[in-house]
């Protein structure tokens, strides 16, 4: 209500104006039908389920993106768990770190950018200097469990077989950044959603004189309602065809980023750091 308010009022001082010179002022006498209308009705009808049902698929496939991380995130922590020497306490506290830190980094990637205080400073001063001033800190912190893994195969505290098991599961990390980074960076077509704009302007502005003989003053509230389910539903498709930022009709990546950071802590390290 608070988006629409202004067009709302526009529309209901444009069609009350008209009524008022139609029925009050110059008294026109025109034969007026609704037949145009109802067949343009149809036609936007489609329109706007086609544009709902694109935006829909966008914020489906993106909360489908975000459950396989919730469940990859598990997966790589649990088999960290399970190859890691239990004494080991070191390369355990830094993957139940850096794993939320990629978490955290990607949710903020798709929002306004990443900034490095959001994340847990592993290894300090270190990692504030390797990670400061990269472009894309979810690939670099993707780089940097690549590079603990390797290490950990070179030193022989995981077998090679345990190496191509964590490689598939970090790859994951990036196939699925990478498939929310084609749901941000592709949006609709800007030619289909403003040509469905002028359609519903268009018909809403060209209401009154269809209803106005039948309905009179009428007109205004019957024009107002039609008005505002119709660009409400456009309004809907804009909201949730780019599911990752902090609107109430996004994805709740923020409580997703809490559980999976929670999640890994739990299964790493009981006593990681808070």
């Amino acid at each position: 209500m608070r988006t629409l308010m202004p067009a709302l009022i526009f529309m209901a001082v444009y069609t009350t104006g008209i009524a008022y010179l139609d029925l009050d002022y110059f008294k026109w006498d025109f034969r007026s039908t609704t037949a145009v209308h109802s067949l343009l009705g149809i036609v936007l009808g489609l329109f706007l389920v086609f544009r709902v049902n694109s935006a829909y698929d966008r914020w489906w496939e993106g909360r489908k993106l975000w459950g396989s991380l919730v469940n990859n995130t598990r997966n790589l922590a649990l088999k960290l768990g399970g190859f890691l020497p239990t004494d080991d306490k070191e390369s355990r506290n830094y993957f139940a770190q850096m794993i939320p830190n990629f978490v955290i980094a990607m949710k903020e990637h798709l929002r306004d950018g990443v900034k490095i205080e959001d994340l847990d400073m592993v290894g300090g001063e270190e990692f504030l200097k390797r990670i400061k001033g990269k472009k894309h800190i979810p690939n670099f912190i993707t780089l940097l469990i690549y590079e603990r893994i390797n290490a950990l195969y070179k030193s022989e505290n995981i077998t090679g077989n345990q190496f191509f098991v964590l490689d598939k599961e970090v790859k994951s990390f990036s196939d699925i950044l990478g498939g929310c980074e084609r749901i941000k960076n592709t949006p609709i077509p800007y030619s289909y959603s403003m040509y469905i704009k002028k359609f519903i302007f268009t018909y809403t502005i060209t209401l009154p004189f269809a209803f106005i003989h039948e309905f009179n003053y009428w007109t205004v509230p019957i024009v107002l309602l039609i008005f505002y389910i119709l660009i409400s539903v456009e309004i809907i498709a804009e909201e949730i065809e780019d599911p990752f930022g902090k609107d109430v009709n996004d994805l709740p990546t923020d409580d997703l980023s809490e559980k999976i950071k929670g999640n890994v802590r739990e299964i790493l390290m009981e006593s990681a750091p808070d």
